[in-house]
Formats: C-alpha cells, sequence, structure tokens
C-alpha cells in the first residue's frame, strides 16, 4: 500500500505547526508566570512596608506628641495603601493608577514623618527611630527594586505576546497584554517639605 506524497507533506506540516503551537503557548504561559510572580514579589514588599509602619509610628509616638497630625496621616495612609490591592489576572490602567496614588500618599506622608525627625534632633537620638528608619529607607528600596522588575517582566511578557507569529496563538488563547506600573504625575519635580 503506498501512501500518497501529498498527505504525508500534511501530516509533516500539521505536525511541525502542532509543535510550534505548542512550544509557543508554553513559553507565553512561562513569561506571564514570571510577571505575575514579580507583581506578587511587589506586594510582599508592600506589605513589609504596611507591616512596618505601625512600630515607626509607635516609636515616634513616644518622641514627637507636638506633630500627632502627622502620624495620623502616616496611619490614615497606611490604612487606605493596603485597602487597595491588586490583582494581576483583572489589572486595569485605573486600577493600579489607584494602587499607585495610595502608595504615593503613603510614601509623602512617610516623607514628612521622617523630616520631622531631621528637624527635631531629640527624635535623631532615638536609636529605635534610627533604626527604624534605616528599615524603612531599605523597604523603599526593595519597592523600587521590585517595581522595576515587574516593569521588566511585564516588558518581556508583551513582547511575547505581540510579536507576530505568536501574538495570533495569543489571541486565540486569551493573553492579554499586562499593565506597567509608571511615575506618578508630578514625580519629576522634587518634594518640598515646609513646616
Amino acid at each position: 500500500m503506498k501512501i500518497n506524497k501529498t498527505l504525508i507533506a500534511i501530516i509533516v506540516l500539521v505536525v511541525v505547526c502542532g509543535i510550534w503551537a505548542s512550544s509557543s503557548y508554553n513559553s507565553m504561559v512561562q513569561v506571564q508566570e514570571s510577571a505575575t510572580t514579580s507583581m506578587a514579589n511587589l506586594q510582599s514588599t508592600y506589605q513589609r512596608r504596611a507591616d512596618l509602619i505601625p512600630n515607626l509610628v509607635e516609636t515616634v509616638k513616644g518622641y514627637a506628641a507636638h506633630e500627632k497630625q502627622t502620624l495620623e496621616d502616616v496611619v490614615a495612609a497606611r490604612s487606605k495603601a493596603t485597602s487597595i490591592t491588586l490583582d494581576p489576572t483583572n489589572m486595569t490602567p485605573e486600577k493600579l493608577k489607584e494602587f499607585q496614588q495610595a502608595q504615593g500618599e503613603l510614601g509623602s506622608a512617610l516623607g514628612r514623618l521622617i523630616a520631622i525627625q531631621e528637624n527635631y534632633p531629640d527624635l535623631k537620638a532615638n536609636e529605635n527611630f534610627r533604626d527604624l528608619q534605616v528599615q524603612l529607607e531599605g523597604t523603599e528600596n526593595r519597592i523600587n527594586e521590585a517595581r522595576n522588575k515587574y516593569n521588566t517582566a511585564v516588558q518581556q511578557y508583551n513582547v511575547v505576546i505581540r510579536s507576530f507569529p505568536k501574538n495570533v496563538l495569543a489571541g486565540m488563547f486569551g493573553f492579554q497584554q499586562m499593565t506597567k506600573f509608571e511615575a506618578e504625575t508630578g514625580a519629576e519635580k522634587a518634594p518640598q517639605v515646609k513646616f
């Protein structure tokens, strides 16, 4: 029994296309998982900051009763920042902007708190406050690093799902473009601390 050469060519073509589609799908899943893991790591870093703030506030309260409003602003900003969560599976630019705005308000409140510490030597002398401030600064650096890693992972993912011919498979399998973190409006201007 002779097998038709055309039939063999069609079978080979189907097998090659199937292997390519499978490999492409798996690579899209891999870069998507990398991006969602980066988002989870970023949220974990934000959580570390939120967990650290109550300790910082309690320490400062003992030394800065005259700055009660600033401390209350930090607590309120922390509460607002922790009430907004991101879900990488349905993240929209609006949700990301709302999340960034809440985190920005918290960062601003913390900036005022640190400025108070620099203005009042009694606070500066407190070793616990200094230690917590160092931890907070380290956390802010971790947040920045986590944002950068997330943006890199999202960029890699978006390039993969938007490049031809994988974009065809991405559309078929429902892979959606992810949103990157961007600088907040006005971030290019240096903040002014006023008392």
